[in-house]
């Protein structure tokens, strides 16, 4: 903005300038003036109800409240004059006298503003009565409720509804009565709160603080991190004392702003269960690994005794070594971790290249995002997003098909939640019903597996009624003949039988999409992992290609990544097929290039993957493995025969932080660094390249991973002398073009870059592929796809679809959150979700036990009543080990992806008499 467009007015007696809708809060802030305020934050709208920050302006006879009088030109305000002083000082001894004396069993906040600002204004006590005291409410695990601190600024509502628009807290009553309230009335554990903890963030006196006394305390320190769940990357601020994390805070980073969810707000004290890992264990010899029952991390000195590191690492290289020696390089096989920073998969990948000497390199993104990213690859050069996730604040259309936001990706879906609130339009697709349906202008709640019907239906009607972009396909297309064809006979007439969704309701969603000014598709993981999960994404790819939803802020295409660093992983080469940075290991070029780089010879055979390895272990051709932060004993498809293949290994290391159940398997299990302990980078869904930084201190004798890598490279003769992270994220930059422009320095000051980022100084680039793709003629792909069943489907043994997937307060297998205390309190026991009417046919009752049952397994647990969830099936989050649902799931594989089908098989019911 110009000289000639900023405001001029007169503050406490100096000329000032200001932004056109600003706040003279904000100008007296900016200018460092002190101006009490409790009602008032940033991020919220301004609401003027509590009157602690108000100003005199002059020529007007009453004060005014400064957090939402915007600025006009000429003005002449005074902060400080009597008639200001005297207000802001009554009104905080007003709010003052309905403060309870300080109370041990419910300490105020110790950040308290309103303590802060009387301390500042001189206020000491209070001459006027207090109200009626308040009953506390300690129902709920993670928030205390004490209304007896209240001074009803409103933050709390507004936070719930305006930023997380979860839309629980509200302010009920009138006058002296007025009181805030969860929905209507209820004790906070009865009321639908989702425990964000926005509120108690935004709460100025503690109304609303931890339910933990040791959160409420003084911390020691503070360091400002990343949080270590889902892809979102939500920035946070650690609260240490005595090296214990004692709470956590959103901070202002690009992706939330200041948001957190109940995972990244309350999920951190599994770093200090008593069932971490602090020393090596070696196998006791003559103890068998038992795949059908696995080890109790109780019972953990049954079949381990401690070693010392070395000794540990010296049996790691010495069988690593022998197998080698007798089997090949092809006999080894190592699957890495999306929780690990970008430097340990780096490493790691380097490691299983350059050590093991082959390729059997692998990690979740295998299961989550292989088919989108396979699709993303073949149609438009890039298997990374187009688009940020906050992009939906300048789209006119959302969709968001086969994703589950505002439990898998929560802060995520506060930005879709407030786009909606702000006008756009909401199309949500999937087969269950989830509680972004209320936002939705268009619900199609699909049949599960028919995806690609319900997408070649849409891109029949953008065809047929021309409402493509002609110049976009022309200039930046290629193979529209092939599409056009393919989807000729899909009309919605012809899909909706098999999709579920009637011809109107098809025809007016396409048109929606397709007219729109800016469109933006995000999806989950309910379109990967299919079969035909590849062909999902590719129809996705060809709706917004042949619209020209593409290259522009508010539109795109963009994949909802899943665990914390799945998009560094990927980019750092933890894929068999593929060098950092998307390099084919068969190109070349590539391995000539990543050859000079490591100084070693490489294989040019694409590795295995995940599912492969264990079918190459059966086999007899995998021998050994080394699996960092990963746990395919509970992740992988087919329980049962992973555990098997994972227990017929010749030599298996497992580098964790706790004895996973991957872990009881392994013959040498090394203690690692949780996520808090170490620094290093991450890159979260958007691209954005982010800095983690250590907090405390690992327990006993772990170490940090990086240095376990290092340490192993070296015993397999690799010439590694790494110093610090920053030499390898120094070398990744060499190796990586992506990222070639971000030097550690930068991160260190910035915290945030995005890539693509092409030389140092360079911004990043948020929105890509804006005049061409990264393909070689630069131009995009049209990939037809055609409509094909699952690989099972149900029939009179098997009558239910089984869909798995992730719950909110529960993060994959569980290993990290179901030790997270909050975090098992709200949710601690394993529920099948059925619809009501499949439970009332059953004669089964919400809470009962029931027997699911596949081909491949069987599991009991307790059933849920769920409306979302469609009749026929049931739906299982994959995190509890006592209730493991991938013993159900089959290993049937997408042909481009070699992802498994997590998303549907069939399965029977019953009802089940005892316990799981």
């Amino acid at each position: 903005m110009n000289a000639s467009q900023m405001i001029r007015l007169q503050l406490n007696g100096n000329t000032v300038q200001a932004l056109p809708g600003e706040t003279l809060l904000q100008v007296a802030q900016r200018e460092g003036i002190d101006v009490p305020h409790l009602c008032f934050q940033a991020g919220l709208e301004g609401a003027g109800n509590c009157r602690a920050c108000v100003v005199e302006v002059e020529g007007e006879r009453t004060l005014a409240a400064s957090c939402c009088r915007q600025v006009s030109t000429g003005m002449v305000v005074n902060t400080q004059s009597d008639k200001a002083v005297a207000a802001q000082k009554m009104v905080l001894e007003l709010l003052l006298a309905d403060m309870p004396e300080q109370n041990p069993a419910n300490p105020l906040k110790a950040d308290n503003e309103l303590t802060h600002w009387c301390q500042t204004m001189g206020v000491k006590g209070s001459r006027f009565n207090a109200r009626k005291s308040v009953p506390v409410d300690h129902s709920h695990v993670a928030i205390a409720v004490n209304l007896d601190h209240c001074i009803q600024c409103t933050r709390c509502v507004r936070a719930c509804r305006e930023v997380q628009v979860n839309d629980v807290i509200g302010l009920a009553y009138r006058g002296e009565q007025a009181a805030i309230v969860f929905d209507q009335g209820d004790a906070l554990a009865q009321s639908t709160c989702v425990a964000c903890g926005e509120c108690v963030q935004a709460c100025p006196t503690g109304a609303l603080s931890p339910a933990q006394p040791a959160a409420r305390q003084q911390a020691d320190k503070t360091v400002d991190s990343v949080c270590p769940y889902c892809g979102v990357g939500c920035q946070l601020t650690y609260h240490i004392k005595d090296n214990t994390l004692i709470r956590v805070e959103g901070r202002q980073g690009p992706a939330n702003q200041g948001r957190l969810c109940v995972k990244g707000r309350y999920g951190f004290d599994y770093v200090h269960h008593e069932q971490r890992l602090t020393h090596p264990l070696v196998r006791r010899e003559g103890v068998p690994k038992n795949p059908v029952n696995l080890l109790d991390p109780e019972q953990v000195n049954q079949a381990f005794r401690q070693a010392t590191w070395d000794e540990a690492l010296d049996v790691i290289a010495s069988k690593f070594k022998h197998i080698k020696t007798t089997h090949g390089s092809h006999a080894l096989a190592g699957f890495g971790s999306a929780k690990c920073s970008n430097e340990e998969a780096y490493l790691f990948q380097k490691l299983v290249r350059t050590g093991f000497g082959t390729n059997n390199v692998d990690h979740c993104t295998r299961l989550c995002h292989a088919s989108s990213v396979a699709a993303l690859l073949e149609g438009i050069g890039s298997g990374a997003v187009s688009n940020p996730v906050m992009d939906v604040n300048q789209a006119e259309v959302i969709f968001v098909i086969g994703a589950n936001p505002t439990v898998n990706h929560p802060v995520g879906a506060t930005w879709i939640k407030n786009a909606v609130k702000q006008g756009a339009t909401l199309i949500l697709a999937d087969p269950r019903r989830s509680d972004l349906a209320r936002h939705a202008a268009h619900f199609l709640q699909f049949n599960a597996d028919s995806d690609v019907a319900l997408l070649n239906a849409l891109l029949h009607v953008i065809i047929d009624e021309n409402l493509i972009d002609a110049e976009f396909i022309a200039t930046r297309t290629e193979g529209f003949k092939e599409l056009k064809a393919n989807v000729a006979a899909c009309t919605p007439e012809a899909m909706a039988p098999i999709c579920g969704i009637s011809p109107n309701e098809l025809r007016a969603v396409a048109r929606l999409y397709a007219k729109s000014k800016a469109s933006i598709i995000l999806w989950g993981m309910g379109i990967s992992q299919h079969t035909h999960g590849t062909d999902n994404a590719r129809c996705l790819i060809s709706l917004a290609l042949i619209t020209g939803q593409l290259g522009r802020p508010g539109t795109g295409l963009h994949p909802l990544r899943g665990q914390n660093n799945v998009q560094g992983a990927s980019d750092a080469g933890l894929i068999p097929m593929m060098y950092p940075d998307y390099q084919r290991v068969c190109s070349a070029e590539a391995q000539q290039r990543f050859e000079a780089l490591w100084d070693t010879p490489l294989s040019n055979t694409p590795g295995l993957t995940v599912v492969e390895i264990m079918q190459a272990i059966l086999a007899g051709q995998v021998k050994g493995m080394y699996i960092l932060g990963e746990n395919p004993a509970m992740s992988d498809p087919d329980l049962n025969h992973a555990r098997k293949a994972l227990a017929a290994l010749d030599f298996l290391v497992v580098q964790d932080i706790f004895l996973t159940e991957t872990a009881t398997l392994a013959d040498v299990v090394l203690p690692a660094s949780a996520f808090p302990e170490k620094t290093g980078t991450f890159t979260n869904t958007d691209r954005v390249v982010q800095l983690g930084q250590q907090a405390i201190d690992p327990p006993g004798q772990a170490r940090q991973d990086l240095w376990i890598i290092q340490d192993i490279a070296q015993r397999l003769g690799l010439p590694w002398n790494y110093q610090n992270v920053e030499e390898v994220f120094d070398e990744m930059r060499h190796a990586m073009h992506s990222i070639e422009g971000i030097t550690w320095q930068r991160l260190q000051r910035e915290h945030a870059v995005v890539y693509p980022c092409a030389h140092e100084g360079d911004a990043g680039e948020a929105v890509v592929f804006t005049d061409r793709f990264p393909t070689p003629n630069g131009k995009a792909r049209l990939v037809p796809a055609q409509y094909r069943g699952a690989a099972e489907t149900p029939d009179a043994e098997y009558p239910f679809v089984l869909i798995t997937g992730r719950q909110l307060e529960h993060w994959h297998t569980g290993s990290m959150t179901r030790r997270a205390s909050v975090l098992d309190a709200i949710e601690p026991e394993p529920t099948a979700l059925l619809h009501p009417s499949d439970l009332k046919a059953m004669n089964i009752a919400a809470g009962n036990m029931v027997w699911l049952q596949s081909r491949r397994g069987e599991i009991g647990l307790f059933a849920r009543a769920d409306q979302g969830t469609p009749p026929g099936h049931v739906f299982v989050p994959f995190c509890y080990a006592e209730a493991a649902i991938n013993k159900l799931t089959h290993a049937a594989l997408d042909p481009d992806g070699k992802i498994p089908e997590f998303k549907y098989c069939a399965i029977a019911v019953h009802k089940k008499q005892g316990k799981p």
